[in-house]
């Protein structure tokens, strides 16, 4: 199938470097970009642009390949290789080049690829330019046609220019922002007069392998699968009157949105959380937890539905630890047996908080995505980001997560001043309000959710090679430890003592 060419005007030398940046955002380790175009086409200074973008270093030289073949540059996050391939006779000389040693994990730029014959990946991002002295001495014309994975980046790309031109932000720089553990990225937009914008791009979530009765592992956790519940959620939110952001704009289909910039400011500081920031936090779960919700979610895409936070979601999450946590970190492989016990103990204490009215679970209140708004009043200064994955479920799972924060040590002073605050404002809204019960699915839920977590950061780890999540391993041990002395978990406890003793003992070793 041919794809659609993507043709630019490039009038001058400063727009084929800006074109270079732009692209260079879009691509990183492994990627295969080919460059094509007559002699004096502007093919070196594309490649210089986007090789500077990429370093870091404006003032890199990076200086053509042609009678070097290949150079080999460094940045932070993976090698660039740029190669001129003109004077390869044939595909068997790139081994003497030590092309694939070079190569690895690299991004690849190369000029006269065709040389290359099989040896180069037919996931591409392919870039032809051509001088038109007729329009100007310095007029170019590109041609642009991505392949395969680079396709579907191409049409993002794409797609994001045409919205920051509808809603007014196309004239923003935009600076790549440090993400999360998901796929999802995000881009600051800072414009000439300083107003800031957040450009967040979250392409449809590809289906994984099957795990459970033909099921991948997002579907069976009720995941995201696209940007529409991002989008319906925090329309929901804003319509309750709190601080979710803005949108300015958005792209359903390709997976895109420009959102209010809600400043970088959160709930916890260098040293911890910052108490009263968290109290606030802790009072929005209460107003949200004390409303009659809908399921439903009417928006600007249409109708939402909210998954439930059912059975079968939260034992696909306790499982993985153990199919993460226990081999790759503890070091034990669980037998069938095990393994059947720990199901079938979590089924058991699952049943209580799932037989309790259920509210709106953002599934991710926690400190990384709690933003302190310090202009507003009462609860709307805890600005609220990432909620996407909201599901109808146990009020207790979000105090969880905000007291019992993976990446933040909140002490056992705070988190009890917090839970009777929390307690305190539940029971003025609903009299009904059972602190008994409500301490009861704490405990169970913050369980589950230290289970889950646990494996997450095992399997980042091991199978994404982001091993920064170890760091965090010993405070989600604690809080595990800690949810694990409630009588409700008493045969949960005696799994756990059996066969992962390990984390009750008094030297955190695994």
């Amino acid at each position: 199938m041919n794809e659609p060419v993507w043709r630019v005007d490039l009038p001058d030398e400063a727009a084929t470097r800006a074109l270079a940046v732009e692209l260079g955002g879009m691509v990183g380790a492994g990627d295969l970009v080919t460059l094509s175009g007559d002699l004096g086409s502007g093919k070196t200074t594309f490649a210089r642009a986007m090789i500077r973008r990429l370093t870091g270093d404006p003032e890199l030289e990076a200086p053509s390949p042609t009678f070097t073949l290949m150079q080999v540059y460094d940045s932070e996050a993976f090698p660039i290789v740029h190669a001129d391939l003109y004077r390869v006779k044939d595909p068997s000389e790139l081994a003497e080049l030590g092309w694939d040693e070079a190569a690895e994990g690299a991004l690849v730029l190369v000029e006269w690829a065709e040389r290359a014959g099989s040896a180069l990946s037919a996931d591409r991002l392919d870039i032809a330019l051509f001088a038109d002295s007729r329009r100007g001495p310095d007029f170019r014309r590109a041609e642009i046609v991505g392949h395969g994975a680079a396709a579907r980046r191409l049409i993002r790309l794409r797609g994001a220019q045409a919205l920051l031109e509808r809603c007014g932000w196309d004239d923003a720089e935009r600076i790549h922002m440090q993400g999360d553990a998901s796929t999802r990225a995000y881009e600051l937009l800072v414009k000439p007069d300083g107003d800031k914008a957040v450009l967040m791009i979250s392409p449809p979530r590809p289906d994984g392998p099957p795990v459970r009765g033909g099921k991948p592992y997002s579907a069976l956790a009720h995941l995201a699968e696209n940007i529409r519940p991002f989008v319906a959620m925090d329309e929901a939110l804003l319509a309750q009157g709190f601080s979710a952001p803005r949108i300015f704009a958005a792209d359903l289909e390709v997976g895109l949105a420009v959102l209010e910039y809600l400043g970088a400011e959160g709930v916890a500081g260098s040293a911890g959380p910052i108490p009263d920031r968290y109290a606030e936090a802790a009072l929005l779960l209460a107003q949200l937890h004390a409303r009659d919700l809908p399921r439903d979610i009417i928006y600007s895409g249409g109708t939402y539905r909210i998954p439930p936070y059912d059975l079968e979601a939260l034992l696909i999450e306790v499982e993985l630890l153990v199919e993460w946590y226990a081999p790759h970190i503890a070091g034990l492989q669980l037998a069938s047996g095990a393994r059947a016990q720990y199901e079938n103990a979590w089924r058991s204490v699952l049943a209580r908080p799932l037989a309790e009215p259920a509210t709106w679970t953002l599934r991710d209140y926690h400190s990384p995505n709690l933003l302190w708004l310090q202009g507003r009043q009462g609860v709307q200064r805890v600005g609220v980001i990432d909620f996407q994955d909201c599901v109808l479920g146990p009020p207790a799972y979000d105090v969880v997560a905000l007291l019992q924060d993976a990446r933040v040590t909140v002490s056992d002073e705070l988190e009890l001043k917090l839970l009777g605050a929390y307690a305190l404002a539940r029971k003025k809204a609903q009299p009904e309000f059972d602190m008994a019960s409500f301490a009861a699915a704490y405990a169970i839920m913050g369980a589950q959710r230290a289970s889950k977590i646990l494996g997450i950061f095992a399997r980042l780890d091991k199978r994404d090679g982001k091993p920064a999540y170890l760091a965090h391993i010993p405070r989600v041990k604690s809080y595990l430890k800690k949810n694990l002395g409630h009588p409700a978990l008493a045969d949960l406890k005696a799994w756990f003592e059996q066969y992962l003793p390990q984390l009750f003992a008094p030297e955190d070793s695994a």
